[in-house]
């Protein structure tokens, strides 16, 4: 993980391998943004200028390199641009400073040390822009090989190419002994490290992570952050009726698993649960996907990832909110012992299912962990899962939809989202949807219209809701796997997709704002 702290120093004087300043689109050209007086004295306030000269812009995701002058302790100067420059009075927003952190640490990829010395007013500034810069920062590289150097590729060794992620950032601008400071730090840190779990996770081969792997690594996990980890293995599952996770796994040579993951606080007053979608691949079943919609299969299970992050940021943050976690894991595979469509499942409920489709089997899955969570009787549910197709369809590759059967709910869940700079859209539960999965052999199959498809997932999780508890669905199935180039703070491949969105709802009802 990148290193990060706050300093007090002057970018004339740190020494480092880059200085990245901000600039933004001014009424006349480029215009440089508070934090970068010291660079611009550097180039006798001429700056603005060569950027210009260059081509810049300051467009949002612009990043510009060029040579440092010699008044400075640096090489290479960044210039990251923040988009159209705010009114006077205002200042530039979060998500603007989460976004140019994470370009310019992206650019900086194979730098030992960079300084940041973007607009930041206060703390929450800088915890915007330490956000940006981890999660920007971020690189999978556990399946790279160990011999990369330029040194031993000379000598006939390996060398892939691959740049190690940005090593040490310093933000300047800040107040290193403020407590609001160091406490947004510390919160950036927590939950970045987290996301990039999740992220670690997604990008796991299936090979290597499976039912069994996942538990393990959430066991691990629970067990460094004071977090309580019950893993119910394959037998115990068949034992305790959970007909949608066996009937889901039982094609695979790894059988599934339920893990639930318990934080609880002293002063706690309300208990909220979260529900991940965990299929560490999704062949689809017998119902099998076709060439060109299996290959990214993997991601499958980021549902489940970040739930399992956003529990263990709940108690490395110390939230006085009980929160539990359930991991839904199987691997969905064709073979002699799968699924077949038309099977009817007895589910965990009671309830039984027809499977028209095995490759809807996420709802599966689900559905015997929402009703597990359910016996609890927590004040509020989340489920979390790359459930459907039609949602891409619906909202695009960067935004995720939240459905609920409380309105409002939902309303604050979409309000939360964007706060944290994640895009998500309010989608509706329409009634009428719910006849096309009725079944004349089993109380509800899994599978109804074809138009509006997303929201049918949505029913039918419904259907698993005890009675009088508040539940959401966030369907991830679009920005929880980026196949194209890399944006913002955004990489290629797992995303971490919901992790802050789930946080900030767990801060808020242990502030008690959700009521």
């Amino acid at each position: 993980m990148t290193a990060l702290t706050l300093s007090t120093a002057g970018a004339a004087t740190l020494r480092a391998d880059a200085i990245v300043v901000g600039v933004a689109k001014g009424a006349k050209g480029p215009a440089l943004a508070p934090g970068a007086e010291a660079v611009d004295k550097a180039y006798d306030g001429k700056l603005a200028s060569v950027l210009e000269s260059l081509g810049a812009t300051g467009a949002e995701g612009e990043a510009t390199k060029l040579p440092a002058p010699s008044g400075l302790k640096v090489p290479i100067i960044i210039a990251v641009g923040l988009g159209t420059a705010p009114q006077k009075d205002e200042a530039y927003g979060a998500e603007t400073l989460r976004r140019a952190a994470g370009v310019a640490a992206r650019t900086l990829s194979g730098a030992k040390k960079a300084a940041f010395a973007l607009p930041v007013e206060a703390a929450e500034d800088i915890e915007a822009v330490a956000e940006g810069a981890l999660l920007g920062a971020y690189a999978f590289t556990a399946y790279r090989g160990t011999e990369k150097s330029a040194d031993a590729a000379g000598k006939g060794g390996k060398d892939d190419g691959a740049k190690q992620p940005l090593g040490e950032i310093t933000l300047l601008g800040a107040k290193p002994r403020d407590k609001a400071y160091k406490a947004a730090v510390e919160r950036a840190i927590s939950l970045t490290e987290e996301i990039n779990r999740a992220r670690d996770l997604i990008n796991t081969p299936p090979n290597d992570l499976y039912p069994e792997t996942f538990a393990a690594v959430a066991t691990a996990a629970g067990k460094e952050h004071g977090v309580k980890v019950q893993v119910t293995d394959e037998k115990a599952l068949v034992k305790g009726g959970y007909g949608g996770l066996v009937g889901v796994g039982q094609g695979a040579e790894h059988g599934p698993r339920l893990v639930r993951l318990e934080y609880t606080h002293a002063k706690a007053k309300k208990t909220i649960a979260l529900v991940g979608k965990g299929i560490t691949y999704d062949s689809g079943g017998i119902s099998l996907k076709p060439p060109g919609h299996n290959e990214t299969m993997k991601c499958d299970m980021s549902g489940a990832a970040a739930v399992l992050a956003a529990v263990v940021s709940a108690a490395r943050l110390g939230l006085q909110v009980n929160v539990t976690g359930w991991l839904a894991l199987a691997e969905n595979m064709p073979s002699g012992t799968a699924t077949r469509p038309g099977d009817v499942l007895r589910m965990y409920s009671g309830k039984t299912v027809e499977v028209l489709n095995t490759d809807a089997e996420g709802r599966l899955v689900l559905a015997d962990a929402i009703t597990r969570a359910c016996e609890e009787k927590p004040d509020a549910i989340v489920d979390v899962a790359t459930l459907t197709g039609a949602m891409v369809v619906a909202l695009g590759n960067r935004t995720f939809g939240i459905m609920s059967n409380d309105e409002a709910f939902r309303t604050s869940l979409h309000e939360i989202a964007e706060e944290v700079g994640e895009a998500s859209w309010p989608m509706p539960l329409p009634t009428e949807l719910r006849k096309g999965m009725d079944s004349p052999t089993a109380d509800i199959a899994n599978m109804g219209e074809r138009m509006g498809g997303g929201l049918v997932a949505g029913l039918f999780l419904q259907e698993f809701v005890g009675e009088g508890i508040t539940w959401a669905h966030l369907d991830i199935a679009g920005p929880a796997f980026h196949e194209g180039a890399p944006y913002g703070y955004t990489p290629k491949g797992g995303t971490g997709s919901s992790v802050r969105t789930l946080v900030k709802l767990a801060e808020r009802t242990a502030a008690g704002d959700l009521g």
